[in-house]
């Protein structure tokens, strides 16, 4: 399994990644070696499927990479074209594309449009190489019981290879193994699931590539978040063992359509050899919140590398929140290629102050000091006539944001630096954010990470470098926005204890004003909350993509009309 990090649209280079792992995995004596799914153009390609030259591409690549791959059997994601497009898996064998297997199952749902832009395929495959079957199958495929993998099993398929773009979040590592175990155990096969990883704007793809026996039983792992070649032995007799003794699989036998499954048969032309078993590659799974965190760095790295960068920009406040996300940055690209700026005014304390230089010095790294104070002098001199007989309120704290953001976006313009804005999801919920001030960037980090979450990312991050890498003083001390005297978050906001759960229910699960009451909330703040966030909808809209780590991240997963009429309903 080439578990791998493509980029999408770079159709040469993926073939040529492609065509590496191939040949590593022939170098080793494998039979065959599979890619996850679309590897040649990289997933979601989205309205890129659209395009006819795109398609074109795509279709000229697998046919030369059919002719290049030797002395192994692949299977590659690609997108074929017949008189409709395809999400596909081309079977390449002896320099040729031996058959096409076509998607059956077609997510649309959350992060998924693959109705918007693919025809679903009617015909499951089974490819015999040899005297071994083994099913093909497609990400969305083995999601259902009564999906192809059961008609490939009882038409012979001792193993299932399900090629996969599965993104990232919470929990999700876990939910696959479990399904993944129950399909084999269901269809007494082994299941070979092949994962993509790597970043790809919102989404992160953490891999966990993996081999499960035909009991459930996980016989190899890949690591999480990085590209890696497991090659890992199949014991086929556990397979046919177990149907030997299950009278009940014979009567499905007869019954299910198995007609309908096409076969292939390939022959290696190998004189068959006792290869020595290999040592088992079985990566141990990670505890949640440094998988959250490894996610974290991995989008971070692999949106500014894919898209050109390298070098970015954080604007330090002192705060926990562009705490975590220096530190991430950091992680991910290392020091020399991270600035942070501190922008202080009148209403800055010595204790941000402080705090953001030693967290530059803990992370190494140079922290530039750019006064704002005059330039918001000046902005209020200049508005003072239109602004007489009124006095200050949000319109002066938004105004220091704003200075900010022109700032930092200078800098990004001068020395073409990407900009790491710092926001995260409980404030984007409900709008505490100021638009083109804070929210001004290119890439917001922890855009999915509610307020209680980066506390405890800030832990972690202490906790793993056995040290205060990120102060103490960051993580205890009141949050504040510092736009005017004595400021805090809980002027305008609940507890973050309070509110991130209200959050979670109305965002995530789509519960009602009335059900979140119910669960121990107060009725006048649950409306306020709820309307906070429906009236955000379109500052939502205007802020910078961010990496998708919760079940239902704002942007593709939830899509509510900024122009809406049914607020304050439940």
């Amino acid at each position: 399994m080439a578990q791998i990090n493509p980029v999408v649209g770079d159709i040469a280079g993926n073939a040529e990644k492609i065509l590496d792992y191939a040949g590593r995995a022939a170098d080793m004596d494998a039979t065959i070696v599979v890619f996850p799914e679309l590897a040649l153009t990289g997933y979601p390609p989205e309205d890129l499927l659209l395009k006819p030259a795109f398609i074109d591409e795509n279709m000229r690549v697998i046919r030369e990479l059919s002719q290049e791959i030797k002395k192994i059997t692949a299977v590659v994601g690609f997108v074929d074209r017949k008189k409709d497009i395809y999400n596909a898996a081309a079977i390449i064998h002896n320099g040729a594309i031996a058959d096409v297997y076509h998607k059956m199952f077609l997510p649309n749902y959350g992060v998924f449009d693959e109705e918007r832009y693919f025809q679903s395929g009617t015909t499951p495959l089974n490819i015999k190489i040899d005297d071994v079957t083994i099913g093909i199958g497609i990400c969305e495929d083995i999601w259902y019981p009564e999906g192809p993998a059961r008609l490939q099993s009882l038409a012979g398929a001792e193993v299932i290879m399900n090629i996969n773009a599965s993104p990232f979040h919470m929990g999700k590592a876990l939910i696959r193994e479990e399904l993944l175990a129950t399909r084999a155990i269901d269809n007494e096969v082994i299941v070979a699931y092949c994962n993509i990883s790597g970043g790809q704007d919102e989404l992160v793809f953490d891999g966990h590539s993996m081999v499960i026996n035909e009991k459930g039983v996980i016989e190899s792992r890949a690591g999480s978040f990085g590209e890696e070649l497991i090659v890992t032995d199949l014991n086929l007799e556990g397979p046919l063992r177990l149907r030997r003794h299950d009278p009940r699989r014979r009567k499905d036998s007869l019954q299910a359509d198995t007609g309908n499954v096409r076969e292939i048969k390939l022959y290696t032309r190998m004189v068959p050899v006792k290869k020595r078993p290999l040592e088992k590659r079985l990566a141990e799974p990670i505890e949640p919140l440094e998988e959250i965190y490894r996610a974290l760095v991995t989008g971070t790295r692999d949106y500014i590398r894919k898209n050109g960068f390298k070098h970015v920009v954080v604007a330090l406040s002192g705060g926990i929140d562009s705490a975590i996300v220096l530190t991430i940055a950091k992680e991910a690209l290392g020091a020399d290629f991270v600035t942070a700026v501190y922008m202080p005014s009148g209403y800055s304390s010595i204790e941000s102050r402080t705090d953001a230089e030693q967290l530059a010095r803990n992370l190494g790294m140079e922290l530039h000091n750019i006064s704002i104070e005059t330039l918001f002098e000046d902005y209020k001199k200049i508005l003072s006539p239109l602004f007489a007989g009124r006095g200050e309120d949000a319109t002066e704290e938004n105004l220091q944001a704003r200075i900010r953001g022109n700032l930092i976006m200078a800098l990004s313009n001068k020395f073409g630096w990407l900009v790491l804005t710092t926001g995260n999801k409980s404030e984007m919920s409900v709008g505490y954010a100021t638009l083109y001030g804070d929210m001004a960037g290119g890439f917001a980090i922890i855009k999915d990470v509610p307020k209680m979450l980066v506390y405890e990312l800030c832990r972690h991050v202490n906790k793993r470098a056995e040290e205060p890498l990120i102060p103490n003083r960051i993580i205890t001390k009141a949050p504040t926005a510092e736009l005017r005297p004595n400021q805090k978050d809980a002027d305008t906001l609940p507890p973050y204890e309070v509110l991130d759960p209200i959050l979670k229910a109305y965002v995530e699960e789509d519960r009602g004003v009335d059900e979140i009451s119910e669960m121990g909330f107060d009725l006048e703040l649950v409306k306020r909350i709820v309307t906070m966030v429906d009236l955000s909808e379109y500052k939502r809209r205007q802020a910078p993509p961010g990496i998708k780590i919760t079940e239902r991240a704002f942007g593709k997963d939830r899509r509510m009309p900024i122009t809406n009429g049914y607020h304050h309903k439940n």
